[in-house]
């Protein structure tokens, strides 16, 4: 293996590795993803390989090198992933904006009737109460209080809250995890969507607002567990005119358009919260064999709990 650099693997519920060649190669570099023992796919194997070799012969995904059930080799790109900041940056806005817009047009085979939040539970609901059962008999005190709490994610009244934040209207194809870590501006300053393993069929809103809704994270905290979900780096002006670039792909009047900004800036800001309720899911299973070493089962707990705040404060506490 002395022919090839390697570099540290990344990644929370799958690892990546980017292998470079020390010699003259085509390509000169690819991407390892590893798919072995992933608990959390929300497509199964057969779908999800379709749907990324669709992504990639559309240019929106990494073009596919091969495909097993072991890992996916991919196209390298080059450059860096956005930082909270960037989210904010009108060139790359427009660069998201039409990328999605791309994306929510497509319409591939197979896909399981459920929209992502009814398959996210049906999906990762299982491995998420055996990760808080271990972690009852295993973790620390204060975090087996927090297994206690959290055991009401998966409950009916939970359901029922994430489903009012969803907007009426027909699903289509999403990316649902569009975090700016999620985004990768290219050398040649364009940009693309990275990380489609959540990809089903969702409202396009969720879209919308994840991609600010995790501008929360604030790291490197004296105390543990070291980090702390803070609240959302934007304002209904940054919901505008991301949305106004995405809807500057569509062929809309200037009445119809602002009808439009206006409905879909409202239900964006409603499913801000829902970014809480998925990664507080996604990291349960993750809790017990974390891939990165983050205290999983605190992360979840805070993220958990300013879901339910968040919705408390747009609906009420009785809802």
């Amino acid at each position: 293996m002395t022919d090839f650099d390697f570099d540290d693997p990344k990644g929370f519920s799958s690892f990546t590795i980017g292998v470079r060649a020390r010699h003259p190669l085509d390509p000169p570099a690819v991407l390892y993803r590893e798919l072995t023992g992933k608990q959390n796919a929300i497509l199964d194997f057969d779908t999800e390989r379709s749907v990324f070799l669709l992504l990639g012969e559309e240019g929106i995904a990494a073009r596919c090198l091969g495909y097993d059930e072991r890992c996916r080799i991919e196209t390298f790109y080059t450059g860096r992933t956005l930082t909270a900041d960037d989210v904010f940056d009108p060139v790359l806005q427009r660069g998201i904006a039409d990328e999605l817009y791309r994306l929510h047009r497509l319409e591939p085979d197979g896909l399981p009737g459920g929209t992502f939040f009814e398959l996210l539970t049906e999906k990762w609901g299982g491995p998420a109460r055996a990760s808080l059962d271990e972690g009852r008999r295993t973790l620390p005190a204060d975090e087996r209080e927090m297994c206690d709490d959290l055991a009401e994610i998966w409950s009916a009244d939970t359901t029922a809250k994430v489903l009012r934040c969803l907007p009426e209207g027909p699903p289509v194809f999403c990316h649902n995890d569009t975090y700016h870590g999620n985004v990768f501006l290219l050398d040649d300053g364009s940009v693309r969507l990275l990380d489609f393993e959540f990809s089903c069929r969702n409202h396009v809103a969720f879209d919308f607002a994840n991609l600010f809704a995790e501008t929360v994270m604030e790291h490197g905290l004296e105390d543990p567990p070291h980090f702390r979900i803070g609240a959302p780096r934007f304002t209904e002006a940054d919901l505008r005119s991301f949305i106004g670039f995405y809807l500057d792909n569509a062929d809309l009047d200037g009445e119809e358009r602002e009808a439009e900004l206006s409905r879909l800036v409202a239900e964006t800001g409603r499913a801000v919260m829902l970014s809480d309720y998925m990664y507080a899911m996604a990291a349960l299973p993750l809790a017990l064999e974390p891939i990165q070493r983050i205290r999983f089962i605190p992360y979840a707990h805070q993220r958990f709990h300013r879901f339910l705040a968040q919705w408390d404060r747009v609906f009420g506490p009785s809802g």
